[in-house]
């Protein structure tokens, strides 16, 4: 392969996304003859997109040099400034914050009117986002967006509204926010981008939509995202951020065993070589699937991986030690995560788990402050999620209140919410609440009703410490069961008495095998049994068969 040959293969890969082979091509060109600025600068975003950060960035470096030889300050401006952002997005402030000053030094300097100058304002807006200014974020991302505009850049127009649309979400126009994300999304779609600034625009559209509770958008971004990730297999950047973002709405849609596998590849993916700050996200998400399936060990271990990425592990880690029954701790972590928080959009997510921790540690005056604060901004949001989840704390209140009839207003409206959201865990959790309404009003059918509809999802779902609460609260009911024998215990050893194996049992009571084990594991342990044959005959012994 010559020289010539291989830099137009080269250039014509390029031009096809096909991004390894330009790779491949373009790296045998530099070697066997000098490439032109341009080629540079390609072979610096192929080597970006295969996961080559190194090579990008020696790449970026050259090109800018390249460009200052021959006296293109505002091209050699746009290289450092690439660079510079590449930089800081995998976590290299300092080196990424240099190259940033240089593209700046060189445009002021010259004193040029180009596009470079309006990419320059796009890390001030995202610096203002992050310090908590949304105003002046606002501004640098309208500079960026009409010099965009006034040079027919669509790169830094799309950037430019992308930003100004998560500036809006922070002033609280969740609307107005919403339309610009939605718009810099239609620019992705129809092929108007640069593949990298295609997927800053995705990660970053998915990003807002899960930070304002926006389910159904971040479902339909979330499989923009996974589509174009699939159509370009050689794709590494975004690929593992859009892999922690199929977890989460796999977990919300109830498929938790697929949710768990994409959080580990997305775990493997980011935590490297080369390693990504959004790791943190992805141990995060690993941690939650592990407690909510009542791996405790697993999911501690899975928060401290992602506090060691950057990720502070709340509301999780305090749910956590409630689940193990660590109130106290639960409750000062709770605490502590809210005060630290002053972020609206961050808040909406401790706020929930703050009332259910209060309400299990006594403090019914805390929960129901958290209550109202969450329902002030579910108003300003208008996400159905966080409007589900603010009328689910307002019915958990109500209750421990002792005011059961206002209570199962509020949580009818909730469950109604989620059922239309299609996310099973948060309707069975809101079907235990009201199992415990009906119960205060005198309504048993209607509570065991109710906790056997939240025990059969959570026996689907795998959600151990939930089976075994329902079980609890059931048991409870009945003080007179024999040994201590539970609801549906006594089902389970009726079938086995009737010389049932777990299967059948599985398949009648419309539960997983593996739970039936359980409960024959349970049942043994309690008659002081070691064989079924043992149990069935005790079965008989007292009359229950």
């Amino acid at each position: 392969m010559d020289t010539p040959h291989a830099l137009d293969r080269g250039r014509k890969a390029f031009g096809r996304q096909a991004w390894a082979e330009a790779f491949t091509a373009l790296s045998r060109a530099e070697r066997e003859g000098q490439l032109e600025p341009e080629d540079l600068e390609r072979l610096a975003r192929v080597a970006y997109l295969t996961g080559r950060d190194e090579a990008s960035a020696d790449a970026w470096s050259r090109a800018h040099q390249a460009y200052l030889h021959r006296e293109e300050v505002a091209r050699a401006a746009g290289c450092a400034f690439w660079l510079g952002f590449q930089l800081v997005g995998q976590g290299d402030r300092a080196r990424g914050g240099g190259w940033i000053a240089r593209a700046r030094r060189l445009v002021d300097q010259a004193d040029l009117d180009c596009v470079e100058r309006g990419f320059l304002r796009l890390p001030e807006g995202l610096r203002f986002l992050a310090e908590g200014e949304p105003e002046a974020a606002r501004a640098a991302f309208d500079e960026a967006a009409a010099i965009g505009v006034r040079f027919e850049d669509p790169d830094l127009v799309a950037l430019g509204r992308l930003g100004r649309g998560q500036a809006l979400v922070r002033l609280g126009d969740v609307e107005g926010g919403v339309s610009l994300l939605d718009e810099a999304m239609a620019a992705a779609d129809a092929g108007d981008l640069s593949p990298i600034v295609v997927g800053i625009v995705y990660c970053a559209v998915v990003e807002t939509c899960g930070e304002i509770f926006d389910v159904a958008r971040a479902r339909e971004w979330t499989a923009a995202l996974s589509d174009w990730c699939d159509a370009h297999p050689e794709l590494v950047p975004y690929r593992g951020q859009c892999l922690v973002r199929r977890s989460q709405i796999l977990q919300l849609d109830g498929a938790w065993m697929d949710a768990a596998r994409e959080a580990r590849r997305a775990c493997e993916r980011l935590a490297g070589p080369p390693a990504e700050p959004a790791a943190g996200a992805a141990f995060y998400q690993r941690g939650e699937l592990h407690r909510l399936r009542g791996e405790f060990e697993e999911a501690a271990e899975a928060y401290g991986e992602a506090r060691t990425w950057g990720r502070r592990p709340q509301p999780g880690l305090a749910l956590l030690n409630l689940a193990r029954g660590r109130e106290q701790a639960a409750s000062e972590q709770i605490r502590r995560a809210l005060e630290e928080t002053r972020d609206r959009d961050a808040r909406a997510a401790l706020l929930p788990a703050f009332v259910e921790i209060e309400l299990a540690a006594g403090d019914v005056g805390a929960a129901a402050d958290a209550a109202a604060e969450l329902s002030e901004i579910a108003g300003a949001f208008g996400a159905a999620a966080l409007e589900a989840a603010a009328a689910a704390a307002r019915g958990a209140v109500r209750l421990a209140d002792e005011d059961p009839r206002a209570a199962l207003g509020e949580l009818r409206t909730s469950w109604r919410i989620w059922e239309q959201i299609g996310a099973p865990y948060e309707v069975a959790r809101v079907r235990i609440l009201m199992a415990l309404v009906r119960r205060e009003l005198g309504d048993e059918d209607a509570a065991r009703s109710e906790l056997e509809a939240a025990e059969r999802t959570f026996d689907r779902l795998g959600a151990a410490p939930d089976v075994a609460r329902v079980e609890s609260l059931a048991r409870r009911r009945e003080p007179g069961v024999p040994f201590g024998l539970s609801p549906r215990e006594l089902e389970v050893l009726r079938h086995v008495a009737a010389g049932k194996t777990n299967r059948a049992i599985g398949e009648t009571l419309s539960i997983s095998e593996r739970t039936v084990e359980r409960h024959v594991s349970n049942i043994f342990h309690k008659l002081h049994v070691s064989t079924r044959t043992a149990a069935a005959a005790w079965a008989y012994e007292h009359d229950l068969v």
